[in-house]
């Protein structure tokens, strides 16, 4: 008889592993650290709104949904530097914005103020210990990779929600680089948390969401400036030692597929993203 996958085991291992490697090569994990983030916040925030001058089916989808639920309340956990939070402000009746990172919501606090929001709440605490009150829609875009414990981390959502949960989360192409080498080293398609597992956590909870695939194409690709650190990205991800069983392979298969582009290693895209929801009141 086959084994049947206890998914938010897995999460919690991929988690673990994640954060580990960062904690190894760079002394802390910026999902976990909330200091991480006091020299980044600024530079993130820029980084999402490139991403952002693309229109996005995720973003009309929830702006959608708050224009037919007028007077609206929304939770934006994870709310990082407030992208999400100012979009959302401006259809919804209040947004309360929840993070570990002071500096991202200093950035946040900026930001709103800037579109003129008077309505946004801004709490300075990690989920799901953070203490809200009740909303009629929960939104988490990109914010729970770090989280050991998924099916506490959606529970808690659920709990203080009253119509809708939104989850974006990534999508790594079945056959992408990183899958191939997740399958060579721990025997199975993930290289980190993600949507394919974090799907199945849900309907291992019962929860059978909806799914909207992203229109607007492919995430930007990795770059690397060089093989060597290349191969050093990949063990860190992966956990691997200086030197490991592996090192042959994984080398002709980053030669074979990264392209050198004006000096630089470019990475095969392998990435989109979904947005998953569902209401919370269906059986």
């Amino acid at each position: 008889m086959e084994k049947i996958t206890d998914y938010a085991r897995l999460w919690r291992q991929l988690a673990e592993t994640k954060s580990r490697s960062w904690t190894g090569e760079k002394g802390s994990d910026p999902r976990q650290d909330p200091d991480a983030w006091r020299d980044k916040a600024r530079s993130y925030y820029e980084h999402v709104q490139r991403r952002w001058v693309q229109p996005d089916s995720s973003r009309d989808l929830v702006v959608q949904w708050l224009d037919s639920h007028p007077g609206s309340t929304v939770l934006d956990i994870g709310a990082g530097p407030g992208a999400w939070t100012v979009l959302m402000a401006q259809h919804a009746r209040e947004v309360t914005a929840v993070d570990p990172s002071a500096a991202m919501l200093e950035v946040l606090r900026e930001n709103a103020a800037h579109a003129g929001l008077s309505n946004v709440r801004v709490i300075h605490a990690p989920w799901p210990e953070a203490e809200v009150d009740p909303v009629d829609a929960s939104l988490c875009f990109h914010a729970m990779y770090a989280s050991l414990d998924l099916p506490a981390f959606i529970t808690r959502m659920i709990a203080v929600t009253r119509c809708a949960c939104f989850l974006g989360l990534r999508v790594p192409t079945h056959d992408g680089l990183m899958a191939q080498i997740s399958r060579r080293i721990r025997g199975h398609d993930h290289d980190s948390t993600n949507f394919q597992v974090a799907y199945n956590v849900l309907l291992q909870m019962g929860i059978c969401a909806n799914v909207l695939m992203e229109d607007s194409g492919l995430w930007q690709p990795w770059t690397s400036p060089n093989l060597e650190e290349a191969l050093r990205d990949v063990k860190r991800r992966f956990g691997l030692p200086t030197h490991s069983e592996h090192d042959g392979w994984l080398t002709d298969l980053l030669r074979d597929n990264l392209t050198l582009q004006d000096g630089t290693y470019v990475w095969p895209r392998g990435v989109r993203s979904a947005l998953v929801y569902w209401d919370v009141n269906q059986p």
